[in-house]
Protein backbone atom coordinates (compact mmCIF):
# COMPACT_ATOMS: atom_id res chain seq x y z
CA UNK A 1 0.00 0.00 0.00
CA UNK A 2 1.20 3.38 -1.12
CA UNK A 3 2.28 5.94 1.89
CA UNK A 4 0.11 8.74 2.69
CA UNK A 5 1.00 12.42 0.77
CA UNK A 6 1.68 14.28 3.84
CA UNK A 7 0.49 18.48 3.05
CA UNK A 8 3.41 19.95 3.60
CA UNK A 9 3.09 24.11 3.64
CA UNK A 10 -0.57 24.45 2.48
CA UNK A 11 -1.73 27.86 4.85
CA UNK A 12 -5.53 27.35 5.77
CA UNK A 13 -6.98 29.97 3.27
CA UNK A 14 -8.64 32.98 5.10
CA UNK A 15 -12.62 32.88 5.09
CA UNK A 16 -15.10 35.44 5.13
CA UNK A 17 -16.83 36.31 8.46
CA UNK A 18 -20.09 34.30 8.53
CA UNK A 19 -22.20 35.03 11.37
CA UNK A 20 -24.83 32.87 12.77
CA UNK A 21 -28.79 32.72 11.77
CA UNK A 22 -29.95 34.02 15.05
CA UNK A 23 -27.93 36.88 15.69
CA UNK A 24 -28.12 38.16 11.68
CA UNK A 25 -31.81 37.86 11.90
CA UNK A 26 -31.83 39.88 15.37
CA UNK A 27 -28.99 42.30 14.07
CA UNK A 28 -31.10 43.02 10.75
CA UNK A 29 -34.48 43.00 12.70
CA UNK A 30 -33.23 45.67 14.81
CA UNK A 31 -31.74 47.88 11.72
CA UNK A 32 -34.75 47.74 10.00
CA UNK A 33 -37.40 49.11 13.05
CA UNK A 34 -34.54 52.00 13.43
CA UNK A 35 -34.55 52.80 10.08
CA UNK A 36 -38.32 52.48 10.00
CA UNK A 37 -37.95 54.96 12.78
CA UNK A 38 -35.92 57.51 10.72
CA UNK A 39 -37.66 56.91 7.63
CA UNK A 40 -40.86 58.03 9.68
CA UNK A 41 -39.49 61.42 10.01
CA UNK A 42 -36.87 62.37 7.18
CA UNK A 43 -39.81 64.40 5.43
CA UNK A 44 -39.52 66.87 8.21
CA UNK A 45 -35.81 67.64 8.02
CA UNK A 46 -35.47 71.31 6.51
CA UNK A 47 -37.09 74.65 6.36
CA UNK A 48 -39.18 73.15 3.65
CA UNK A 49 -40.07 69.65 5.85
CA UNK A 50 -43.63 68.64 6.48
CA UNK A 51 -45.27 68.90 9.64
CA UNK A 52 -47.12 65.98 11.39
CA UNK A 53 -50.14 66.26 12.95
CA UNK A 54 -50.21 64.26 16.21
CA UNK A 55 -53.54 62.98 17.96
CA UNK A 56 -53.31 61.49 21.77
CA UNK A 57 -55.29 59.18 23.14
CA UNK A 58 -57.55 61.57 24.94
CA UNK A 59 -58.79 63.34 21.89
CA UNK A 60 -55.15 66.27 21.71
CA UNK A 61 -54.12 67.47 18.93
CA UNK A 62 -50.62 69.21 18.28
CA UNK A 63 -49.04 70.20 14.83
CA UNK A 64 -44.95 70.22 14.99
CA UNK A 65 -42.03 69.51 12.68
CA UNK A 66 -39.93 68.95 15.95
CA UNK A 67 -38.23 65.83 15.51
CA UNK A 68 -37.67 65.34 19.49
CA UNK A 69 -41.45 66.30 20.17
CA UNK A 70 -42.59 63.65 17.05
CA UNK A 71 -40.82 60.53 18.65
CA UNK A 72 -41.65 61.43 22.20
CA UNK A 73 -45.10 61.07 21.24
CA UNK A 74 -44.76 57.99 19.18
CA UNK A 75 -45.73 54.58 20.27
CA UNK A 76 -42.58 52.88 19.50
CA UNK A 77 -42.41 49.21 20.70
CA UNK A 78 -39.35 47.66 19.01
CA UNK A 79 -36.59 47.84 21.42
CA UNK A 80 -34.30 49.14 18.85
CA UNK A 81 -36.46 51.59 17.84
CA UNK A 82 -36.70 52.75 21.15
CA UNK A 83 -32.96 53.70 20.99
CA UNK A 84 -33.79 56.29 18.29
CA UNK A 85 -36.37 57.32 20.29
CA UNK A 86 -33.50 58.00 22.79
CA UNK A 87 -31.01 59.65 20.35
CA UNK A 88 -33.47 61.91 19.68
CA UNK A 89 -33.94 63.05 23.57
CA UNK A 90 -30.40 62.73 24.45
CA UNK A 91 -29.81 65.74 21.24
CA UNK A 92 -32.39 67.45 22.55
CA UNK A 93 -30.73 67.30 25.93
CA UNK A 94 -27.40 68.53 24.90
CA UNK A 95 -27.52 70.76 22.19
CA UNK A 96 -31.67 71.49 22.40
CA UNK A 97 -31.62 71.77 18.29
CA UNK A 98 -30.80 68.82 15.10
CA UNK A 99 -33.10 66.30 16.89
CA UNK A 100 -34.29 65.76 13.20
CA UNK A 101 -31.21 65.32 12.03
CA UNK A 102 -29.21 63.33 13.92
CA UNK A 103 -32.12 60.74 13.53
CA UNK A 104 -31.82 60.82 10.04
CA UNK A 105 -28.13 60.51 9.97
CA UNK A 106 -28.58 57.45 12.47
CA UNK A 107 -30.78 55.86 9.54
CA UNK A 108 -28.15 56.20 7.11
CA UNK A 109 -25.81 54.77 8.82
CA UNK A 110 -27.47 52.07 10.21
CA UNK A 111 -28.50 51.26 5.93
CA UNK A 112 -24.56 51.35 5.39
CA UNK A 113 -24.17 49.10 8.53
CA UNK A 114 -26.53 46.84 7.28
CA UNK A 115 -24.73 46.82 3.40
CA UNK A 116 -21.16 46.24 5.63
CA UNK A 117 -22.49 43.55 7.26
CA UNK A 118 -24.24 41.94 4.18
CA UNK A 119 -20.47 42.16 2.51
CA UNK A 120 -19.56 39.73 5.18
CA UNK A 121 -17.96 42.32 7.15
CA UNK A 122 -17.28 41.99 11.53
CA UNK A 123 -19.92 44.27 13.50
CA UNK A 124 -17.25 44.79 16.25
CA UNK A 125 -14.62 46.07 13.30
CA UNK A 126 -17.33 48.02 11.75
CA UNK A 127 -18.17 49.53 15.45
CA UNK A 128 -14.27 50.52 15.54
CA UNK A 129 -14.12 51.93 12.38
CA UNK A 130 -17.11 53.91 12.92
CA UNK A 131 -15.60 55.27 16.05
CA UNK A 132 -12.27 56.53 13.95
CA UNK A 133 -14.77 57.92 11.33
CA UNK A 134 -16.73 59.78 14.22
CA UNK A 135 -13.58 61.05 15.58
CA UNK A 136 -12.80 62.60 12.10
CA UNK A 137 -15.77 63.93 11.25
CA UNK A 138 -15.46 66.68 14.37
CA UNK A 139 -11.78 67.06 13.36
CA UNK A 140 -13.23 68.60 10.33
CA UNK A 141 -16.48 70.13 11.51
CA UNK A 142 -13.97 72.25 13.72
CA UNK A 143 -11.88 73.02 10.97
CA UNK A 144 -14.60 74.44 8.89
CA UNK A 145 -16.05 76.93 11.51
CA UNK A 146 -15.97 79.82 12.38
CA UNK A 147 -15.00 81.67 15.86
CA UNK A 148 -17.45 84.63 17.13
CA UNK A 149 -17.73 86.61 19.56
CA UNK A 150 -20.61 86.94 22.53
CA UNK A 151 -20.43 90.69 22.17
CA UNK A 152 -21.49 89.97 18.49
CA UNK A 153 -25.24 90.31 18.54
CA UNK A 154 -26.27 90.08 15.19
CA UNK A 155 -24.25 86.75 14.74
CA UNK A 156 -25.87 84.97 17.68
CA UNK A 157 -29.13 86.38 15.94
CA UNK A 158 -28.41 85.13 12.90
CA UNK A 159 -28.23 81.53 14.31
CA UNK A 160 -31.00 81.24 15.84
CA UNK A 161 -33.25 82.53 13.18
CA UNK A 162 -31.47 79.57 10.82
CA UNK A 163 -33.00 77.52 13.97
CA UNK A 164 -36.72 78.95 13.18
CA UNK A 165 -36.81 78.98 9.87
CA UNK A 166 -37.56 74.92 9.70
CA UNK A 167 -40.66 75.36 12.33
CA UNK A 168 -44.66 76.57 11.53
CA UNK A 169 -43.27 79.61 12.85
CA UNK A 170 -40.67 80.59 10.80
CA UNK A 171 -42.70 84.25 9.62
CA UNK A 172 -42.04 85.26 13.29
CA UNK A 173 -38.08 84.75 13.08
CA UNK A 174 -37.54 88.21 12.78
CA UNK A 175 -38.83 89.11 16.50
CA UNK A 176 -38.18 85.60 18.25
CA UNK A 177 -34.69 85.48 17.57
CA UNK A 178 -33.80 88.51 18.76
CA UNK A 179 -36.01 87.71 22.23
CA UNK A 180 -34.12 84.22 22.65
CA UNK A 181 -30.15 85.78 22.34
CA UNK A 182 -31.21 88.38 24.95
CA UNK A 183 -32.54 86.29 27.26
CA UNK A 184 -29.18 83.65 26.87
CA UNK A 185 -27.72 86.81 27.65
CA UNK A 186 -29.23 87.90 30.49
CA UNK A 187 -28.73 84.64 32.66
CA UNK A 188 -25.26 83.90 30.99
CA UNK A 189 -22.77 84.86 34.06
CA UNK A 190 -19.36 85.99 33.12
CA UNK A 191 -16.50 83.24 33.84
CA UNK A 192 -19.27 80.80 33.42
CA UNK A 193 -20.45 80.46 30.45
CA UNK A 194 -20.71 76.77 30.02
CA UNK A 195 -22.87 76.19 33.17
CA UNK A 196 -25.86 78.30 31.18
CA UNK A 197 -29.28 77.28 32.99
CA UNK A 198 -32.18 77.64 30.91
CA UNK A 199 -34.44 77.03 34.04
CA UNK A 200 -33.12 80.57 34.75
CA UNK A 201 -35.35 81.56 31.92
CA UNK A 202 -39.37 80.82 32.76
CA UNK A 203 -41.11 80.67 29.71
CA UNK A 204 -45.10 81.47 30.07
CA UNK A 205 -47.84 80.42 27.36
CA UNK A 206 -50.68 82.68 27.57
CA UNK A 207 -53.48 82.39 24.43
CA UNK A 208 -54.89 85.51 22.85
CA UNK A 209 -53.12 87.81 20.54
CA UNK A 210 -50.78 86.94 17.70
CA UNK A 211 -46.93 85.35 17.74
CA UNK A 212 -45.81 89.22 17.04
CA UNK A 213 -47.21 90.05 20.82
CA UNK A 214 -44.53 87.76 22.50
CA UNK A 215 -42.39 89.89 24.93
CA UNK A 216 -39.20 89.65 27.19
CA UNK A 217 -39.86 91.20 30.64
CA UNK A 218 -36.75 91.69 32.53
CA UNK A 219 -38.64 91.09 35.86
CA UNK A 220 -40.89 88.54 37.29
CA UNK A 221 -44.31 87.38 35.95
CA UNK A 222 -46.84 85.48 37.97
CA UNK A 223 -49.76 83.81 35.61
CA UNK A 224 -52.41 84.52 38.76
CA UNK A 225 -53.49 87.70 38.84
CA UNK A 226 -53.67 89.70 42.09
CA UNK A 227 -56.35 88.42 45.24
CA UNK A 228 -58.94 90.47 46.55
CA UNK A 229 -61.36 92.65 44.84
CA UNK A 230 -60.59 95.97 46.98
CA UNK A 231 -56.92 95.71 46.72
CA UNK A 232 -54.58 97.79 44.73
CA UNK A 233 -53.84 96.89 40.77
CA UNK A 234 -50.21 99.20 41.08
CA UNK A 235 -47.71 99.75 43.32
CA UNK A 236 -44.74 101.70 43.15
CA UNK A 237 -41.31 101.26 45.00
CA UNK A 238 -42.93 98.44 46.38
CA UNK A 239 -41.52 96.17 48.93
CA UNK A 240 -41.82 92.67 48.69
CA UNK A 241 -42.28 90.03 51.35
CA UNK A 242 -42.22 86.11 50.16
CA UNK A 243 -43.97 83.81 52.68
CA UNK A 244 -44.36 80.02 53.18
CA UNK A 245 -46.72 80.16 56.06
CA UNK A 246 -50.58 80.44 55.64
CA UNK A 247 -52.69 83.84 57.27
CA UNK A 248 -55.68 81.93 58.04
CA UNK A 249 -57.62 80.05 60.74
CA UNK A 250 -54.98 77.30 62.17
CA UNK A 251 -56.18 74.16 61.98
CA UNK A 252 -55.42 70.84 64.49
CA UNK A 253 -52.55 68.98 64.58
CA UNK A 254 -54.44 66.05 64.40
CA UNK A 255 -57.93 64.79 61.84
CA UNK A 256 -60.37 65.79 64.50
CA UNK A 257 -63.47 67.93 64.11
CA UNK A 258 -64.37 70.79 67.20
CA UNK A 259 -68.06 70.72 67.65
CA UNK A 260 -68.98 74.60 69.17
CA UNK A 261 -72.87 73.64 71.05
CA UNK A 262 -73.22 77.38 71.77
CA UNK A 263 -73.38 80.59 70.18
CA UNK A 264 -70.90 82.26 73.19
CA UNK A 265 -68.29 79.52 72.57
CA UNK A 266 -69.08 80.13 68.62
CA UNK A 267 -67.70 84.33 69.24
CA UNK A 268 -65.07 83.26 71.20
CA UNK A 269 -63.99 81.49 68.09
CA UNK A 270 -64.49 83.71 65.80
CA UNK A 271 -62.87 86.45 67.89
CA UNK A 272 -59.86 84.59 68.51
CA UNK A 273 -59.13 84.22 64.60
CA UNK A 274 -59.80 87.57 63.78
CA UNK A 275 -57.26 88.53 66.49
CA UNK A 276 -54.93 86.17 64.78
CA UNK A 277 -55.19 86.84 61.59
CA UNK A 278 -55.05 90.91 62.41
CA UNK A 279 -51.73 90.14 64.27
CA UNK A 280 -50.41 88.93 61.33
CA UNK A 281 -51.79 90.88 59.28
CA UNK A 282 -50.14 93.89 61.97
CA UNK A 283 -46.83 92.48 61.38
CA UNK A 284 -46.86 92.32 57.92
CA UNK A 285 -47.84 96.61 57.93
CA UNK A 286 -45.19 96.95 60.44
CA UNK A 287 -42.48 95.51 58.54
CA UNK A 288 -43.69 97.96 55.74
CA UNK A 289 -44.89 95.35 53.10
CA UNK A 290 -47.38 96.51 50.32
CA UNK A 291 -46.78 93.21 47.70
CA UNK A 292 -47.02 89.68 49.40
CA UNK A 293 -46.25 86.62 47.60
CA UNK A 294 -47.83 83.66 49.29
CA UNK A 295 -46.70 80.29 48.51
CA UNK A 296 -49.40 77.70 47.90
CA UNK A 297 -50.79 75.07 50.59
CA UNK A 298 -52.21 71.54 50.33
CA UNK A 299 -53.43 71.82 54.15
CA UNK A 300 -55.77 75.09 54.42
CA UNK A 301 -56.37 77.70 52.22
CA UNK A 302 -53.47 80.42 52.01
CA UNK A 303 -55.14 83.45 52.71
CA UNK A 304 -58.52 83.18 53.90
CA UNK A 305 -61.58 85.79 53.23
CA UNK A 306 -61.28 87.66 56.82
CA UNK A 307 -57.37 87.91 55.62
CA UNK A 308 -57.85 89.30 52.28
CA UNK A 309 -60.27 92.06 53.95
CA UNK A 310 -57.48 93.24 56.20
CA UNK A 311 -54.44 92.95 53.90
CA UNK A 312 -56.99 94.72 51.54
CA UNK A 313 -57.20 97.66 54.16
CA UNK A 314 -53.49 98.31 54.44
CA UNK A 315 -53.50 98.51 50.50
CA UNK A 316 -50.90 95.28 49.66
CA UNK A 317 -51.18 93.37 46.86
CA UNK A 318 -51.04 89.41 47.32
CA UNK A 319 -50.37 87.14 44.90
CA UNK A 320 -51.38 84.00 46.43
CA UNK A 321 -50.86 80.42 45.32
CA UNK A 322 -47.03 80.41 44.26
CA UNK A 323 -46.47 76.77 43.18
CA UNK A 324 -43.78 75.55 45.70
CA UNK A 325 -41.50 75.01 42.22
CA UNK A 326 -41.21 78.12 41.40
CA UNK A 327 -39.86 79.22 44.27
CA UNK A 328 -36.63 78.88 43.86
CA UNK A 329 -37.12 81.01 40.90
CA UNK A 330 -38.90 83.79 42.26
CA UNK A 331 -35.85 83.93 45.03
CA UNK A 332 -33.17 84.09 42.79
CA UNK A 333 -35.16 87.15 41.12
CA UNK A 334 -35.60 89.12 43.74
CA UNK A 335 -32.83 87.83 45.22
CA UNK A 336 -34.13 86.74 48.80
CA UNK A 337 -35.20 84.34 50.75
CA UNK A 338 -38.59 83.20 51.52
CA UNK A 339 -40.47 83.87 54.92
CA UNK A 340 -41.04 80.48 57.01
CA UNK A 341 -42.26 82.15 60.00
CA UNK A 342 -44.01 85.25 61.24
CA UNK A 343 -41.08 85.87 63.46
CA UNK A 344 -38.86 86.88 61.03
CA UNK A 345 -41.43 89.06 58.79
CA UNK A 346 -39.02 91.82 59.24
CA UNK A 347 -38.07 94.77 56.72
CA UNK A 348 -34.63 93.44 56.46
CA UNK A 349 -36.11 90.64 54.45
CA UNK A 350 -38.09 92.26 52.12
CA UNK A 351 -37.19 93.13 48.42
CA UNK A 352 -37.57 96.10 46.85
CA UNK A 353 -38.77 96.71 42.94
CA UNK A 354 -39.60 100.15 41.34
CA UNK A 355 -42.89 98.59 40.09
CA UNK A 356 -45.80 96.06 40.62
CA UNK A 357 -48.52 95.54 38.92
CA UNK A 358 -51.73 93.48 37.36
CA UNK A 359 -51.39 93.75 33.28
CA UNK A 360 -53.94 91.94 30.79
CA UNK A 361 -52.56 89.89 28.33
CA UNK A 362 -54.76 87.83 26.03
CA UNK A 363 -57.75 86.69 28.45
CA UNK A 364 -55.55 86.58 31.34
CA UNK A 365 -54.43 89.30 33.69
CA UNK A 366 -50.81 88.90 35.02
CA UNK A 367 -49.28 90.59 38.34
CA UNK A 368 -45.68 91.65 36.52
CA UNK A 369 -43.05 92.91 38.57
CA UNK A 370 -39.99 95.19 37.11
CA UNK A 371 -37.03 97.43 38.73
CA UNK A 372 -36.19 94.78 41.05
CA UNK A 373 -33.20 96.33 42.98
CA UNK A 374 -30.25 93.81 43.12
CA UNK A 375 -31.81 91.67 40.50
CA UNK A 376 -31.03 88.10 40.00
CA UNK A 377 -29.72 86.60 36.62
CA UNK A 378 -33.24 85.47 35.61
CA UNK A 379 -35.88 86.52 33.08
CA UNK A 380 -39.17 85.99 31.88
CA UNK A 381 -40.87 85.47 28.12
CA UNK A 382 -44.43 85.69 27.92
CA UNK A 383 -45.22 83.49 24.85
CA UNK A 384 -48.90 84.35 22.84
CA UNK A 385 -50.88 82.66 20.40
CA UNK A 386 -53.93 83.02 18.82
CA UNK A 387 -54.59 78.85 19.21
CA UNK A 388 -53.86 76.23 21.20
CA UNK A 389 -52.31 74.75 18.10
CA UNK A 390 -50.26 77.73 17.38
CA UNK A 391 -48.97 78.70 21.33
CA UNK A 392 -47.61 74.88 21.87
CA UNK A 393 -45.31 75.48 18.58
CA UNK A 394 -43.97 78.81 19.27
CA UNK A 395 -42.93 77.86 22.66
CA UNK A 396 -41.29 74.59 21.12
CA UNK A 397 -39.67 76.77 18.77
CA UNK A 398 -38.69 79.05 21.37
CA UNK A 399 -37.13 77.09 23.49
CA UNK A 400 -34.54 75.40 20.56
CA UNK A 401 -33.76 78.72 19.51
CA UNK A 402 -32.87 79.06 23.54
CA UNK A 403 -30.85 75.90 22.99
CA UNK A 404 -29.09 77.19 20.16
CA UNK A 405 -27.99 80.65 21.49
CA UNK A 406 -26.87 78.46 24.75
CA UNK A 407 -24.72 76.47 22.28
CA UNK A 408 -23.01 79.19 20.98
CA UNK A 409 -21.95 80.97 24.26
CA UNK A 410 -20.96 77.12 25.85
CA UNK A 411 -18.70 76.90 22.12
CA UNK A 412 -18.11 80.27 20.51
CA UNK A 413 -17.73 78.86 17.43
CA UNK A 414 -20.52 78.73 14.25
CA UNK A 415 -20.85 76.24 10.88
CA UNK A 416 -23.07 77.08 7.42
CA UNK A 417 -25.89 75.16 7.36
CA UNK A 418 -27.69 73.95 4.39
CA UNK A 419 -25.91 70.56 3.77
CA UNK A 420 -22.34 72.37 3.31
CA UNK A 421 -20.75 70.43 6.32
CA UNK A 422 -22.19 67.10 5.78
CA UNK A 423 -20.74 66.85 1.67
CA UNK A 424 -17.35 68.30 3.13
CA UNK A 425 -17.55 65.35 5.93
CA UNK A 426 -18.67 63.47 3.15
CA UNK A 427 -15.64 64.61 0.51
CA UNK A 428 -12.68 64.51 3.33
CA UNK A 429 -13.92 61.30 4.51
CA UNK A 430 -13.86 59.41 1.04
CA UNK A 431 -10.56 61.01 0.56
CA UNK A 432 -9.54 59.74 3.54
CA UNK A 433 -10.58 56.14 2.38
CA UNK A 434 -8.31 55.71 -0.22
CA UNK A 435 -5.04 56.14 3.05
CA UNK A 436 -6.15 53.20 4.98
CA UNK A 437 -6.47 49.70 4.49
CA UNK A 438 -8.44 46.65 4.82
CA UNK A 439 -11.66 47.16 6.67
CA UNK A 440 -11.19 50.68 7.56
CA UNK A 441 -11.59 51.64 3.53
CA UNK A 442 -14.93 49.88 3.54
CA UNK A 443 -16.24 51.49 6.53
CA UNK A 444 -14.53 54.91 5.80
CA UNK A 445 -16.45 54.84 2.51
CA UNK A 446 -19.74 54.29 3.82
CA UNK A 447 -19.76 56.65 6.54
CA UNK A 448 -18.67 59.57 3.41
CA UNK A 449 -21.63 58.26 1.26
CA UNK A 450 -24.47 57.95 4.48
CA UNK A 451 -23.15 61.56 5.12
CA UNK A 452 -25.05 62.70 1.97
CA UNK A 453 -28.55 61.73 3.13
CA UNK A 454 -28.69 65.51 4.90
CA UNK A 455 -28.14 67.41 1.51
CA UNK A 456 -30.36 64.78 -0.77
CA UNK A 457 -33.13 65.02 2.16
CA UNK A 458 -32.80 68.82 1.73
CA UNK A 459 -33.06 68.85 -1.19
CA UNK A 460 -35.74 66.62 -1.50
CA UNK A 461 -38.02 67.90 0.92
CA UNK A 462 -37.73 71.61 -1.05
CA UNK A 463 -38.99 69.72 -4.31
CA UNK A 464 -35.29 69.71 -5.67
CA UNK A 465 -33.87 66.66 -7.99
CA UNK A 466 -31.58 65.50 -5.28
CA UNK A 467 -29.51 63.71 -7.54
CA UNK A 468 -28.88 66.11 -9.80
CA UNK A 469 -28.42 68.94 -6.78
CA UNK A 470 -26.37 66.81 -4.38
CA UNK A 471 -23.99 65.82 -7.54
CA UNK A 472 -23.75 69.68 -8.23
CA UNK A 473 -22.79 70.44 -4.43
CA UNK A 474 -20.29 67.65 -4.47
CA UNK A 475 -18.19 69.36 -7.22
CA UNK A 476 -18.33 72.83 -5.79
CA UNK A 477 -17.23 71.71 -2.32
CA UNK A 478 -14.60 69.73 -4.32
CA UNK A 479 -13.63 72.70 -5.82
CA UNK A 480 -12.66 74.57 -3.15
CA UNK A 481 -16.41 76.58 -2.36
CA UNK A 482 -16.94 75.03 1.48
CA UNK A 483 -19.24 77.37 2.36
CA UNK A 484 -21.86 75.96 -1.13
CA UNK A 485 -24.85 74.92 0.28
CA UNK A 486 -28.44 73.97 -0.53
CA UNK A 487 -30.64 77.60 -0.96
CA UNK A 488 -34.28 76.24 -0.51
CA UNK A 489 -35.78 79.31 -0.88
CA UNK A 490 -34.08 80.16 -4.37
CA UNK A 491 -33.83 76.45 -5.26
CA UNK A 492 -30.30 76.12 -6.48
CA UNK A 493 -26.77 75.95 -4.77
CA UNK A 494 -25.71 79.43 -3.29
CA UNK A 495 -22.65 80.63 -1.05
CA UNK A 496 -24.79 79.71 2.36
CA UNK A 497 -22.91 82.33 4.62
CA UNK A 498 -24.06 85.09 2.19
CA UNK A 499 -27.28 83.69 3.18
CA UNK A 500 -26.74 83.86 7.00
CA UNK A 501 -27.71 80.33 7.43
CA UNK A 502 -25.56 79.49 10.17
CA UNK A 503 -25.57 77.02 13.35
CA UNK A 504 -23.67 76.30 15.88
CA UNK A 505 -20.96 73.99 15.78
CA UNK A 506 -21.72 72.23 18.90
CA UNK A 507 -25.04 70.99 17.43
CA UNK A 508 -23.17 69.29 14.55
CA UNK A 509 -20.62 68.24 16.63
CA UNK A 510 -23.15 66.32 19.16
CA UNK A 511 -25.44 65.64 16.23
CA UNK A 512 -22.59 62.99 14.83
CA UNK A 513 -21.03 61.69 17.97
CA UNK A 514 -24.60 61.06 19.36
CA UNK A 515 -25.31 59.12 16.46
CA UNK A 516 -22.40 56.96 16.06
CA UNK A 517 -22.53 55.91 19.74
CA UNK A 518 -26.21 54.49 19.01
CA UNK A 519 -25.24 52.72 15.66
CA UNK A 520 -22.07 51.07 17.38
CA UNK A 521 -24.46 50.20 20.55
CA UNK A 522 -27.06 48.69 17.82
CA UNK A 523 -24.04 46.50 16.24
CA UNK A 524 -23.20 45.33 19.45
CA UNK A 525 -26.34 43.36 19.72
CA UNK A 526 -26.96 39.83 19.01
CA UNK A 527 -29.62 38.79 20.80
CA UNK A 528 -33.21 40.01 22.41
CA UNK A 529 -33.88 38.34 25.79
CA UNK A 530 -37.01 38.67 27.34
CA UNK A 531 -37.36 38.41 30.99
CA UNK A 532 -41.29 37.85 32.54
CA UNK A 533 -41.67 38.43 36.20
Amino acid sequence: MAPKAKSVGIKPQAKAFKDKSKPTDVRMSNIQAAKAVSDAIRTSLGPRGMDKMIQAGNGEVSITNDGATILKQMNVLHPAAKMLVELSRAQDVAAGDGTTSVVVIAGALLEACEKLLQKGLHPTAISDSFQRCSDKAVQILTQMSTPIELTDRETLIKSASTSLNSKVVSQQSSLLAPIAVDAVLKVTEPGKEVSVDLKNIKVISSLGGTVEDTELIDGLVFTSRSAGTNAPKRIEKAKIGLIQFCISAPKTDMDHSVIVSDYAAMDRVLKEERSYILNIVKQIKKAGCNVLLVQKSILRDAVSDLAQHFLDKIKCLVVKDVEREDIEFVCKTLHCRPIASLDHFTAENLSSAELVEEVASGTNKFVKITGIQNPGRTVSIICRGSNKLVLEEAARSLHDALCVVRCLVKNRAQIVGGGAPEIEMSLQLAAAAQTVEGVDAYCFRAFADALEVIPSTLAENAGLNPIATVTELRNRHAQGEKTAGINVRKGAITDIYAENVVQPLLVSISAITLATETIRSILKIDDIINTFC
